[in-house]
């Protein structure tokens, strides 16, 4: 009896050994144990990733504080337009239509104030737009009978639906008028095919605009008046960020060719910050023109007049590209497995390092030029001395045959070894003739970032750069001391100096 208790007990698993023998399975101890620990490092890992994108969150609002300020500014707009919900007489004044100016803020709220005004005034004036437009096709629909009216109103919802779409397409429309034209095609459809069903549309239609006008001028107020981010600071600040980014990268590349003593070759190496800077560059486009487009939308500010030629800074934006795309050649020659010999580096270092500290200190005045929007009074005699120093450059490659010429070739008795050897030496010098011409044309492309930064200079009115007068007056003379007098190979590097 004790036995069939047992046996019905449960369910018994055995397993048949290789003796003929059998053996009982029985759970093993602590099953519950490895459960709850397995949902402890489920829970563990859960909290880990939480903790890290707090972090990575906290990070980003110590980086940039604009953008928490930006987040409580979207907070308070949303918060004020709520009243219009929670308070009676504001909420029987715009007919309980009061959902669309919450709807408003939520989508015309940008970071800067370019790109707020630009989706506010789009959104009023395409609402304003297709509205009267609505109201013109369901009048002529209405006088036409029952019968005809559906087909106009189809008709015309088709019609300028398409044209409206089409629209978007032209590149002016689009980067400007873009929502604009898609609320115009929103709005049009709304009331046009509601019209249908409504009697008191212009009711319905009124008390929409006007919460959609209270949505988009509280945007504007709270977006200009609360921390205000322009669209054309961000701009500017963008080009001379760039540039400081460009000069540093020239410098860093031309350093590095010639300074790394192979150090290349490890593949663990990772590559300097400042060398990718020119990456930036390449990569800002879009955002130029997103800003200049919306800093045309942009009342008077700070340093920024009414009518500042926001075009011109594409201009520069695309010069700066055209440098840096040779810039992102000339690093391509440090990575190159293809190096030039040790005796041709040692030969073209010095004059290389001049070209592109000189080139930098070019760029880097520039920069300075658009960040305190003042002209530079030297930059002409940067440029001068850029020039110069890219000749220098060019004779050193036409004699550069002399040095790369060994006595053994020029008394060689064959004719078929001297050329053969003349060959290898071409092929040696080819990498360091690459990066000096690449240096060489860098230099002309900085000539142009320069003539437009000039003629930017000259539309947006900047002030000439004015010099402490002590300074002007001070000649730069170095003083020489008396022994040096009397000999005459130690007075020559102070006369140097001088």
């Amino acid at each position: 009896m004790a036995h069939q208790e047992k046996a019905t007990s449960g369910v018994e698993w055995r397993i048949t050994l290789g003796d003929g023998s059998s053996k009982s399975l029985v759970p093993e101890a602590g099953f519950v144990s490895r459960i709850w620990m397995g949902l402890k490092g489920l829970l563990a890992g859960l909290v880990l990733k939480v903790s890290k994108f707090l972090k990575k969150a906290w990070d980003l609002g110590v980086d940039d504080p604009r953008k928490v300020i930006h987040c409580l500014k979207v907070g308070t707009a949303l918060a004020v337009v709520s009243l219009f919900y929670f308070m009676r007489p504001l909420y029987e004044g715009v007919g309980g239509n009061a959902m669309w100016a919450i709807m408003t803020v939520v989508v015309v709220f940008e970071n800067t104030v370019g790109a707020t005004i630009s989706k506010s005034l789009n959104r009023v004036f395409g609402t304003t737009l297709a509205g009267f437009l609505a109201f013109g096709v369901h009048w002529v629909a209405s006088q036409s009978g029952q019968e005809f009216e559906p087909l106009i109103i189809g008709a015309a919802v088709f019609l300028l639906a398409s044209a409206a779409t089409f629209s978007r397409f032209i590149p002016s429309v689009k980067a400007r008028f873009d929502y604009g034209a898609l609320i115009f095609i929103l709005t049009f459809s709304l009331v046009t095919v509601s019209g249908y069903r409504v009697d008191k549309l212009f009711n319905m239609a009124h008390q929409r605009m006007s919460t959609i006008i209270i949505g988009t001028s509280l945007c504007i107020l709270v977006t200009m008046l609360i921390c205000p981010i322009w669209a054309g600071q961000e701009l500017h600040n963008l080009i001379s960020r760039n540039m400081d980014k460009l000069a540093n990268a020239l410098d860093g590349c031309v350093e590095e060719y010639f300074d790394h003593n192979g150090e290349l070759k490890d593949s663990n190496k990772q590559p300097d910050k400042k060398l990718l800077g020119y990456k930036c560059v390449l990569s800002s486009k879009s955002t130029e023109e997103s800003l200049i487009n919306f800093a045309r939308w942009e009342p008077a500010h700070g340093r920024f007049n009414f009518k500042h030629p926001w075009q011109q800074y594409l201009k520069v934006g695309a010069s700066m590209r055209s440098c840096a795309y040779c810039i992102e050649a000339l690093n391509s020659c440090i990575v190159s497995e293809n190096q030039a010999p040790e005796l041709i580096k040692k030969h073209l270092s010095n004059i290389c390092l001049k070209v592109s500290s000189n080139s930098s200190s070019v760029v880097k005045e520039v920069a300075k030029t658009i960040k305190t929007m003042k002209k530079s009074s030297s930059i002409d005699f940067l440029v001068e001395e850029m020039s110069n120093t890219v000749q220098d450059l060019q004779n050193e490659l036409k004699s550069l045959s002399n040095v790369l010429s060994p006595p053994e070739v020029l008394l060689a008795e064959s004719k078929e070894t001297k050329e053969t050897t003349s060959t290898i030496h071409l092929l040696e010098v080819i990498p360091a003739v690459t990066l000096a011409s690449l240096l060489i044309e860098i230099s002309s492309r900085i000539q142009a970032i320069v003539e437009t930064v000039e003629e930017l200079a000259n539309l947006a009115e900047f002030k000439a750069e004015v010099h402490d007068k002590a300074k002007q007056d001070q000649p730069n003379i170095t003083r020489i001391a008396p022994c040096q007098l009397n000999d005459d190979q130690t007075l020559r590097p102070a006369l140097e100096r001088v």
